[in-house]
Formats: C-alpha cells, sequence, structure tokens
C-alpha cells in the first residue's frame, strides 16, 4: 500500500473514531480492519494509534490555530483530516510539513465539501508555523 492509500486510511480511521464516542479505539480499529477489511499497514495504526494515545495535545494545538472558529462548527471530516495532519507534523518529523499539508489539502477535497480545503490548508499552515515546521 503506497502512503497516499495508508493516509486515507488512516482518515477513514480517524473520521470513524470522531463520531463514535462510545467505542474505544481498539474496537473501532478491529471492526475496520477485521470485519470490513480496511487495508492497514504500519502507518496507519501509528497514526490511528498515536492520536488517541495524544489527543489532548493535539486537539489543544488544533484548537490554538482555529481563528474565529469553534471546533464544534467543523465539519466530522475537517476535524479527522486536521487530527492526522497535525498529528503527522507534531510526531512524524520525517514527512516534511509541506507534504503533510498538500495531503490534508487533498483529503479535504476528497472527502469533504468544496470549500472545506481552503480551511484546512490555512489551519494547518497556522499549525505549522506554530510548531516551527514550515
Amino acid at each position: 500500500m503506497n502512503r497516499k492509500t495508508a493516509r486515507e486510511n488512516a482518515f477513514l480511521l480517524l473520521f470513524e473514531g470522531a463520531s463514535k464516542n462510545d467505542e474505544t479505539p481498539e474496537e473501532i480499529f478491529e471492526k475496520a480492519t477485521g470485519v470490513r477489511g480496511l487495508e492497514c499497514n504500519d502507518y496507519v495504526r501509528t497514526v490511528f494509534f498515536g492520536f488517541y494515545e495524544n489527543a489532548r495535545v493535539i486537539e489543544e494545538c488544533i484548537e490554538k490555530n482555529l481563528v474565529g472558529w469553534k471546533k464544534d462548527r467543523i465539519s466530522i471530516a475537517s476535524v479527522a483530516i486536521l487530527r492526522l495532519s497535525t498529528y503527522e507534523l507534531m510526531f512524524m518529523e520525517d514527512i516534511p510539513a509541506k507534504v503533510s499539508i498538500n495531503e490534508a489539502v487533498e483529503l479535504a477535497k476528497k472527502f469533504d465539501d468544496e470549500k472545506a480545503y481552503s480551511f484546512v490548508n490555512g489551519v494547518m499552515n497556522s499549525i505549522a508555523g506554530a510548531l516551527g515546521r514550515k
């Protein structure tokens, strides 16, 4: 599986996690990979479980960079994309910031409404700057 497909699969898992507060990350992962056959590799597993291990600090980082927005007004798809890309920026220094941001924009174009990608781009550039990853 290439990185683009792996990133999409990690996004799908984070999307499910954002909409299923009554299930543990382990249950979400097992249903997606075991029952529905979502393809998984080390990257997918690392991002998905890594987000949950670091959720508090990732959510704080996202919320600090939502200028003029409240997280509860953002689509679940955009929230999942921001979580994925913020995790990459914070914990996967081998992925260049520009790549992570560009892939976040591409996910928003594919999985969210037509205006979401510019929002995601702005927030992720702000986060990258705040983390010194520009």
